[in-house]
């Protein structure tokens, strides 16, 4: 399938580009994407020429209409730069006789509802649906029209046409910000939601509907994304601050499959300078070695990376309810457990030991009510263990009892 993407190098156009040569290179080898190879990708932008659209406007199979103006300080360029172009397009596509399907870039803007009812993009984005209605209606090609909500992820300029781009790039590197209502709510669709989407409408499997003001209804007349989010600026804000002090806390924040919490954590770091993408953390030491925290889960626990110096031994202690997972990653160990109390006959139980070392990957279990142990076996080489924790270390309820094994 040849495929060409006006508005290349803008945010859905770069996103959606990138997604379509991953998936002609091989990169993405996913099942419901091989029916589009053989794949070659048009990329048109404002540096491309006239004879680059003539030429790609003979060849194509499906186009997305991206290229558009989203923020100017002259009104009138919104109709010039997303009705004027469009015409363009679809001009050069009829001189062409190419009835390949195209997709439209709109707006929810162009409802006009609410507080659109004034808008000068929304009314560019308008005139613009309807020249794509009159060209499907004059060709027999079909139009795919989607009234995009607010979109964010990764790539989007701050300051330009996304409050969650400016929000991200602000707190993620302490700049200045301004939230004029925090409760002004926005229907939010993420990057990758929509490029799946458009993914699906190349292959004939678009999701439709129609509208009745702002509110999508049952029809065909449009398309749309479905999977998007209702929240209001407030709401974003403070997840974008709970994001920054995770990093002190070490929390790793709540992100259900699917949900906005996950699609913005993973936009809110892709704003994050070069030089934020390290940070140190603060090992407890003493003469045994040393106690690292990386992460802290409050649904999942606690994950360390302890260091033991030669012949060192450290736990000899058990847990009422906590349970650890214990992977040596580099030098030698004896894991020693042992059920706490005695036994029927007054003894007490039995040690279990355990004989691991990096080249092993074996997990031992820490559970409940077992006193254990680790000892570095080497008399000059460090003991590194990942560990695990069901829960985060609490000061104020340790669950933490010495006792020899």
């Amino acid at each position: 399938m040849k495929v060409l993407v006006t508005g290349a190098k803008g945010f859905v156009g770069r996103n959606l580009c990138e997604s379509l040569k991953a998936i002609r290179d091989g990169k993405d080898r996913r099942e419901r994407y091989q029916s589009l190879l053989p794949l070659e990708v048009y990329e048109f932008d404002l540096s491309s020429t006239e004879g680059q659209l003539e030429d790609w406007c003979g060849r194509a199979d499906f186009v997305f209409n991206l290229a558009g103006v989203n923020r100017t300080e002259n009104p009138s360029d919104f109709m010039a730069g997303n009705h004027g172009f469009a015409s363009d397009l679809l001009e050069c596509l009829e001189r062409h006789g190419n009835t390949c399907p195209v997709m439209l870039a709109s707006s929810i803007q162009a409802s006009l509802e609410g507080r659109f009812a004034n808008s000068e993009y929304g009314k560019s984005k308008l005139a613009g649906e309807s020249l794509f209605r009159e060209y499907s209606k004059r060709t027999g090609a079909p139009v795919l029209i989607y009234r995009f909500p607010n979109l964010y992820g990764k790539w989007c300029r701050p300051n330009y046409n996304s409050a969650v781009a400016t929000f991200c790039d602000a707190i993620a590197n302490d700049r200045d910000y301004f939230v004029s209502d925090p409760g002004v709510e926005l229907e939010l669709l993420y990057i990758d939601d929509l490029v799946a989407e458009m993914l699906s409408a190349m292959q004939g499997e678009p999701h439709r509907c129609d509208y009745n003001g702002l509110g999508p209804v049952e029809g065909d007349a449009f398309c749309i994304t479905p999977t998007t989010d209702h929240v209001t600026l407030g709401e974003i804000v403070e997840l974008l601050k709970e994001f920054k002090r995770s990093r002190e806390t070490l929390d790793v924040p709540r992100m259900a499959e699917g949900s906005l919490r996950k699609k913005l954590y993973s936009t809110y770091l892709s704003y994050l300078d070069l030089d934020d993408l390290s940070y140190r953390l603060s090992p407890s030491k003493d003469t045994r070695g040393s106690f690292t925290e990386i992460l802290h889960m409050d649904d999942y626990g606690q994950v360390s990376i302890n260091i033991s110096a030669p012949r060192a031994i450290k736990g000899n202690h058990w847990h009422m309810s906590k349970w650890e997972k214990f992977l040596v990653v580099s030098g030698e160990a004896l894991i020693r457990e042992r059920r706490v109390g005695l036994d029927g006959s007054g003894e007490r139980f039995p040690v279990a030991e355990y004989h691991v070392n990096g080249g092993d990957r074996v997990v031992v279990e820490m559970v409940p009510g077992m006193a254990h142990s680790i000892e570095n076996l080497s008399a000059d080489r460090d003991l590194v263990t990942l560990m695990w924790a069901n829960e985060p270390f609490d000061p104020d309820n340790p669950d933490t009892y010495y006792e020899e094994v």
